[in-house]
């Protein structure tokens, strides 16, 4: 697995987003992108400059989709990304000494699945509250996308579990002070505690493990940096 940082550079990533979110890249996905896929990378700038955590939405009880998920893909939909299912099909040509055509072999098909956001030669899945195993499903599919060539990276939107789980309890706590001590509870709205959906240090582990190949690919974590800075009303 080759780790880099192409997103500490300012030419890259303007601070403005970096500045407010947590990143993992490998193969140097987000020069890449910014070199190969420019309209798509300044869509992705353009979303991390800008959104940010509100908790009248974030600490709100929700499915594997919920408010966040459906904010930040509203966003990129807005710019021209799409849900789509990238399937492959791979075809065999017989040639002879010639390079006449004398036979073809079956087409394979490999099916793929729903991907959040597609655009031009990019793939980006907002991963907020899911079981962990998607995590395995969408590197394994960027890899095998990659490898036959119809994309040129993937990025994967979640969490950052733990730094949002303390930036939650202090939240939660100043709207508790707020109101009338029978009616306070230290129970938060939103279970940040399993482990067992995706987040942060799920990617990491299975990009470590080097899951996408080849393939660059660029994590990127909502953390404590990414909070507005508004009470939980």
């Amino acid at each position: 697995m080759f780790e880099t940082h192409t997103y500490d550079d300012s030419s890259v990533l303007p601070a403005a987003a970096r500045d407010h979110w947590e990143f993992m890249e490998t193969n140097s996905a987000a020069a890449v992108m910014q070199a190969v896929c420019r309209s798509e990378w300044e869509d992705i700038v353009d979303v991390l400059s800008t959104y940010r955590l509100s908790p009248e939405y974030w600490l709100k009880p929700g499915g594997n989709r919920g408010d966040i998920a459906e904010q930040i893909d509203s966003l990129f939909s807005a710019r021209g990304w799409q849900e789509a299912r990238l399937d492959l099909e791979t075809r065999g040509i017989l040639l002879n000494s010639d390079n006449a055509v004398i036979g073809n072999l079956p087409p394979v098909r490999q099916e793929g699945y729903l991907v959040d956001n597609h655009k031009g030669r990019v793939v980006l899945d907002v991963e907020w509250n899911a079981k962990d195993g998607n995590l395995d499903r969408d590197l394994a599919s960027y890899r095998s996308w990659h490898e036959a060539g119809v994309i040129s990276a993937g990025v994967i939107i979640t969490k950052d579990r733990l730094s949002l789980l303390k930036l939650a309890r202090k939240i939660w706590s100043q709207y508790q002070a707020t109101r009338p001590e029978a009616d306070r509870t230290t129970r938060l709205p939103i279970d940040l505690s399993t482990s067992t959906v995706t987040a942060f240090d799920k990617a990491q582990m299975r990009v470590r493990r080097g899951v996408m190949g080849t393939c660059p690919v660029l994590i990127v974590a909502a953390s404590e940096r990414t909070w507005d800075g508004q009470p939980y009303r």
